[in-house]
């Protein structure tokens, strides 16, 4: 078995069943990601659209794709019609646009709402301190098309495991706050996308049942 085959076996082995697996494979060719595949690797996440709309063709039907990087409205279009999962939804602006192309494809598209917790400028999503009661504002019913499954957050990139603690209890407190408001009467807003290969086991820790995993599976890019 090839060694990224390896490292898929043996994350699963640590990883509880309940927590996805997102294998994060931008930037890598497509024989890594088919490694990843025959080592019965079947969720994989993609940053770029371009690329993401490049290799989804080239690989097995079955592989459950989803979006995590930054999202434009213009760029939906061109995931639409496969794309599984997008994780960094971060207004209702970009929420009408997928619900939209959802349609023109008769498809619904799961979706997680980003929340920007990280010490960070660059990172986008909802702010902590209002997201409870901006996303509480969004009437699921408005976007037929869109499956709102939860809720998606980046920590800061920072040695100071305190401070990555607490932004994954933020996340945690976010989606415990709607799921008990907004979205009590939505059975499947169940999803906490956090945590990738530095800090995943803090997350699952936290609550995380999705988990974004890169250079520990492919390798440093």
């Amino acid at each position: 078995m090839s060694t990224i085959g390896e490292n898929i076996l043996a994350l699963k082995k640590e990883i509880p069943t309940s927590v996805t697996l997102v294998a994060v494979s931008k930037t890598k060719p497509l024989t890594m990601l088919q490694e990843a595949y025959d080592a019965g690797q079947r969720v994989f996440g993609e940053n770029y659209v371009q690329e993401l709309s490049d290799k989804q063709p080239l690989l097995p039907s079955d592989i459950e794709w989803h979006f995590i990087g930054h999202l434009q409205s213009n760029k939906v279009k061109y995931i639409a019609p496969f794309v599984h999962t997008i994780h960094a939804v971060d207004s209702e602006k970009l929420l009408s646009e997928i619900n939209k192309q959802a349609a023109k494809n008769n498809r619904v598209i799961k979706c997680l709402l980003q929340i920007h917790i990280a010490d960070e400028e660059t990172k986008f999503g909802f702010e902590p301190a209002t997201a409870v009661e901006e996303i509480s504002l969004i009437s699921p019913e408005k976007y037929p098309q869109v499956r709102i499954i939860g809720v998606m957050g980046m920590a800061s990139f920072v040695e100071d495991t305190t401070q990555v603690q607490r932004e994954f209890q933020t996340l945690k407190h976010i989606f415990d706050a709607l799921k008990k408001g907004a979205f009590q009467s939505q059975p499947h807003f169940t999803e906490i996308s956090m945590g990738m290969s530095g800090d995943w086991k803090m997350a699952i820790s936290e609550g995380s049942t999705m988990v974004r995993i890169g250079s520990s599976i492919f390798g440093s890019r």
